[in-house]
């Protein structure tokens, strides 16, 4: 307990008994046991609402990286800092031929003198 040996236990309930008397020593047993109760029991709530806590926040967790595939959410200001950024385009006729350019660069040489050529063809008709 708190070290207290039953030699002095007895004399604190001795003193107990001759300083509170005989008459309201059980009523005052009974209301320190019920007080006792009391907090055992609000500590016990606490414990469990902390336990609750870590739960939840293993579940958050949880969800965040199953929906996300991160480790950790990601931050709103980051986004709104990308959507901020400034297009490279002021319309869509230059995406269309940024498209248009990568499109010929990625074709086989081969394939362009075909067309060429048939272009050509078709022209001369």
């Amino acid at each position: 307990m708190f070290g207290i040996g039953l030699p002095e236990l007895i004399i604190i309930m001795v003193i107990a008994l001759i300083v509170i008397g005989p008459s309201k020593l059980p009523d005052l047993a009974k209301a320190l046991g019920k007080g006792m109760a009391e907090f055992r029991k609000a500590t016990q709530e606490i414990k469990d609402s902390l336990d609750l806590d870590e739960d939840i926040e293993e579940v958050k967790k949880d969800l965040v990286d199953s929906i996300s595939g991160l480790d950790e959410p990601v931050d709103l200001p980051e986004l709104e800092k990308q959507g901020e950024q400034e297009s490279k385009y002021n319309d869509f006729d230059e995406v269309l031929a940024d498209y248009e350019k990568s499109k010929e660069e990625a074709e086989p040489s081969g394939q362009k003198e075909e067309e060429t050529s048939a272009e050509e063809i078709k022209k001369d008709e």
